[in-house]
């Protein structure tokens, strides 16, 4: 056994267990397999071109020695990015604990309650720091949060304002610069007409429907907005305020003043700057908005019997079912990050954080006076941590970066200063020692901060916030960390079983591969920082890039899109702009399958693109027909095809080339869904099939964890035509020549997450990458075979083979009474997460066990399947109070001095053997969905003062 190969640790089936499973599936080899698994057509004719595999060893001592080559300067850039402290019982119990990075998005609420809780005090948190009604689980930057805030704003305009099509909205020119190129890119296409100026000469006319204003400004002057904000809710335009959340401790928050929309970024709250995320933002607004809030929001409910229980609320907004209607195309939020900010909160509670706040603020006071009294004008008449000064912008810049400080360089007479958390009085006298040597001044050495506040009373925050229990009980490191694991107990993640999520590929996130994020050299970057300053960054960046290419067949890559949907977004926008570079404003057509993913038609929306849904067979494979003549008949003004392949039905479509000769000869783009590439890659690749562009989710297919819901990334690899207009950043360029504007706030999006990716692929290499994808396929088939006889499985490929993933058929289930959210619960009992439920078909399960389950583990899964499809059998329509109606049996149940089910405790919890040495206790019954969006709470409230009479 080879073992510094790490193919061989992170693939999951041994050589024996794989001619094991060969046999029970009916094959010689794994090549005859793929052979009946794919179209022979789209095989790749040569093997990969990577880098030679490293051992775990070996990438570690690299990525150490790459990680040297970034420069660790003290930054004072700002712009919305600051340095923080991570708490160390959060790093060490939260961001390198696999109890919490590899848990799924909390949809099986009962196996989730630890990660709702953490979440809901992250709301709760938003909610009272920034004065509003209603907060969303967290999105995935300030950027972002601000695009969707002024798409809420459009959406909820007045039947008046939608009538006379009133379509401007105000962007004050204090907006961080990646703001609003975000802003940008996410208007044009839905209608919306940017007018960027300065808010004190505003005229509130009846043609603007909202503004978004930044509190405080892009360089630190801290504006009072109570006039504006009234003056315009009297016009009718609503406002959004992107506001620091710690200057929140000491500012009036923005939901005083009358804002309809509050955003941020939560990054200083115990995040890594990780040069740009990933990061959680923030979204809160008032109520009347819930239901056109973007993203995820976490409500209370109670269970079966009563009890306080929490859940995923509003599910009706997710683009399943809205689809091209949604007002936006966002899935995830950025859950490990918000926990973490919000354990940050727990940790420090409101004194600690008005603490950390007075003291960021005295330092930018003591700084602003001391350099005042070296002769150097300070210009901002109200600040809370960032000061401008007037000076020779070269030559400090010349002696600052010679003391390995970064400073933003406005223009050439004017420095912006932002201090944070992690300074001290040492880092004072080191900047006025900069100063005071480009002035040929002696600085004074100071020794104690100025306590003066430097913002109107008018503006002092008089409210109170975190009252609750949560936020003032856990401050001793010992009660913190046994409060997370008290909620990480609550919780099942892949570090306890398989988690078989068809189309959310959960695989092993192997420790090399996360190792590298918790080092400084890598995690503590600036975004914004000179690129000389990150060569490790460009190095490794530049490389996956390289790889990424090499395995899609494509030209160029752009990593800024930092989820699955951006990917999709992004990708549109490149196709939109490449057709409009040749004239063709008007191709505006997106032909998208009925068996799509939800996102696709929801980013084709905003993209400005009119959905055309073509018909899928009832083998599930979409009817070429159909499409060639909806594709002749909008030839005219065609744009594109959305495609998912291998399909979302798990089958390697043979017609798939056909499929995109035919949108290429009507003058098309193919943008082909990466959310299957666990199935493609040293195999096939989305150049070949035809494709123009795909997104890949890094958090799938390559190693990056699900966190819980976040983070994601999903970069986007295009064709040659389509290279030019990759995205750009308005601080830091990138992209092609003809770039589209900002998709995501960061230059590269999450880059601190792309080492994990480099990692896995840098490891496996070219044989490993495509041993992988060969025993995804092999796994996948092996359940299949397995459950043969004991469930249907909907789809198969022409030989009777399934790609990655298959669906079973549990419809027929009703008969017996049983739904497939029966199944979904009772896995629970068997100590599984459920496959995907009902997508892309209602009353099914998609399953996909990934390459890095090993024999054991699929066989503890089919076992379990057994067994429930065996409790199916036993029952009736009539007989409500069976095992699977009653499932999940909480610890609760097993051990009350009642028991009135027509079966035994053991039955209940422990059907099969194994189970007992592992057992894993759901913490609620059912959750009541129904009740809980009835009775909508989504701070710590106790359920009690919201429940009907």
């Amino acid at each position: 056994m080879r073992t510094d190969a790490f193919a061989l640790r992170h693939i999951g089936p041994r050589e024996n267990e794989i001619q094991h499973m060969l046999k029970t599936v009916g094959v010689e080899s794994i090549d005859q397999l793929l052979y009946e698994t794919f179209p022979d057509n789209i095989r790749l004719k040569e093997p990969l071109v990577l880098d030679p595999p490293m051992t775990e060893y070996e990438y570690l001592n690299h990525i150490s020695q790459l990680g040297s080559k970034n420069k660790m300067f003290q930054s004072y850039i700002g712009l919305g990015y600051n340095q923080a402290i991570v708490p160390a019982v959060i790093q060490r119990n939260i961001l390198e604990n696999p109890g919490w990075y590899t848990a799924y998005t909390p949809y099986q609420a009962e196996i989730a309650q630890g990660r709702l809780e953490a979440i809901l005090n992250f709301q709760t948190m938003v909610i009272e720091l920034t004065g509003m009604e209603i907060a969303n689980a967290s999105l995935l930057d300030e950027g972002t949060a601000a695009a969707e805030a002024m798409a809420l704003l459009f959406d909820v305009r007045s039947r008046d304002q939608k009538k006379n099509n009133v379509c401007k909205f105000f962007v004050s020119e204090e907006i961080l610069p990646q703001t609003v190129s975000v802003l940008q890119t996410r208007s044009t296409p839905i209608g919306v007409e940017l007018v960027v100026g300065n808010h004190e000469n505003f005229d509130f006319s009846t043609e603007f429907f909202g503004a978004i204003l930044q509190y405080p400004g892009k360089f630190g002057q801290v504006f009072d907005y109570s006039n504006f904000i009234a003056k315009a809710t009297a016009n009718e335009i609503k406002v959004a305020v992107a506001a620091d959340i710690l200057s929140l401790a000491l500012l009036k928050p923005p939901g005083e003043m009358g804002a309809a929309v509050v955003v941020g970024t939560t990054q200083r709250f115990g995040i890594p700057l990780g040069y740009g995320g990933p990061h959680a933002a923030y979204f809160a607004s008032k109520d009347e908005y819930k239901r056109s809030m973007p993203g995820r929001i976490i409500g209370v409910t109670v269970d079966t019997d009563g009890n306080r229980a929490l859940r995923m609320a509003l599910q009706t907004r997710e683009q399943h079912i809205k689809r091209d209607k949604a007002t936006s195309n966002i899935c995830t939020a950025q859950v490990l990050l918000s926990v973490m900010a919000g354990m940050y909160a727990v940790y420090h509670g409101p004194k600690g954080l008005q603490y950390i706040a007075n003291k960021v603020h005295a330092l930018a006071a003591t700084l602003a006076n001391e350099l005042e009294k070296l002769g150097i004008q300070q210009i901002n008449t109200a600040f809370f941590d960032t000061i401008i000064v007037k000076t020779d912008a070269k030559k400090i810049r010349l002696i600052a970066e010679e003391s390995q400080i970064n400073f933003y360089y406005i223009d050439e007479n004017t420095v912006s200063i932002s201090l944070n958390e992690t300074n001290n009085i040492a880092d004072i006298n080191k900047i006025l020692s900069v100063f005071a040597n480009a002035n040929n001044k002696q600085a004074n050495s100071i020794k104690k901060l100025t306590e003066t506040n430097h913002f109107p009373v008018n503006l002092e925050r008089k409210s109170s916030f975190l009252k609750h229990e949560v936020f003032n009980k856990f401050h001793s490191e010992t009660a913190l960390m046994r409060y997370i694991k008290i909620l990480e107990r609550k919780d099942l993640a892949l570090n306890h079983s398989m988690i078989a999520l068809g189309s959310c590929t959960m695989k092993l996130n192997a420790a090399a591969e996360m190792l590298p994020l918790s080092n400084p050299l890598w995690n503590n970057i600036h975004p914004f920082a000179p690129l000389d300053q990150a060569q490790g960054y460009q190095e490794m960046l530049s490389k996956l890039e390289q790889q990424l290419n090499v395995i899609t067949g494509f030209a160029g890559t752009t990593l800024q899109p930092n989820s699955g949907a951006q990917g999709e977004y992004a990708g549109l926008m490149v196709i939109r702009a490449y057709h409009q570079s040749s004239g063709d404003h008007h191709r505006n057509i997106a032909l998208i399958p009925s068996s799509a993913h939800g996102t696709n038609p929801a980013s084709a929306a905003m993209a400005g693109m009119q959905v055309v849904v073509t018909k899928t067979l009832e083998n599930g494979n979409i009817d070429v027909e159909d499409l060639r003549e909806k594709a002749i008949l909008h030839a005219a003004n065609l744009s594109c095809l959305m495609v998912t392949y291998p399909s979302t039905h798990g089958v390697f479509e043979s017609t798939i080339i056909e499929i995109t000769q035919i949108i290429h000869d009507n003058g098309g783009q193919v943008y082909m869904d990466g959310a299957n590439m666990n199935a493609q890659v040293g195999l096939t690749n989305p150049a070949t099939i035809g494709a123009d562009v795909c997104h890949l989710n890094l958090h799938k297919t390559f190693a990056i964890p699900h966190g819980g819901g976040g983070p994601g990334v999903g970069p986007i690899c295009v064709a040659p035509q389509l290279v030019p207009f990759l995205p750009t950043n308005p601080v830091i360029p990138t992209g092609g020549e003809q770039s589209i504007t900002a998709i995501s706030a960061a230059p590269w999006g999450s880059a601190l997450a792309c080492l994990i990716s480099y990692g896995y692929i840098s490891m496996l290499g070219a044989e490993g990458v495509t041993e992988a994808t060969k025993i995804a396929i092999l796994n996948a088939n092996y359940i299949k075979e397995k459950l043969n006889g004991h469930y249907d499985t909907l789809y198969s490929g022409e030989m009777g083979r399934a790609a990655h993933e298959m669906i079973l058929e549990c419809r027929p289930f009703k008969e017996r009474g049983i739904e497939v959210t029966d199944i979904a619960k009772r896995l629970m009992d068997y100590g599984f997460h459920a496959p995907t439920v009902s997508f892309p078909v209602a009353g099914t399960l998609m399953i996909e066990p990934t390459e890095s389950e090993n024999l054991e583990e699929l066989d503890r899964f089919c076992d379990a399947m057994i067994s429930i499809r065996k409790e199916i059998e036993a029952a009736t329509l009539e007989d409500k109070n069976n095992i699977l109606k009653n499932a999940p049996h909480t610890l609760a149940m097993l051990t009350a001095d009642i028991w009135n089910f027509p079966y035994t405790r053991e039955q209940a919890a422990f059907p099969l053997d194994y189970i007992a040495e592992n057992k894993f206790w759901p913490s609620v019954r059912r959750a009541d969905d129904a009740f809980g969006d009835r009775n909508l709470v989504c701070t710590c409230a106790p359920i009690e003062a919201y429940m009907e009479s």
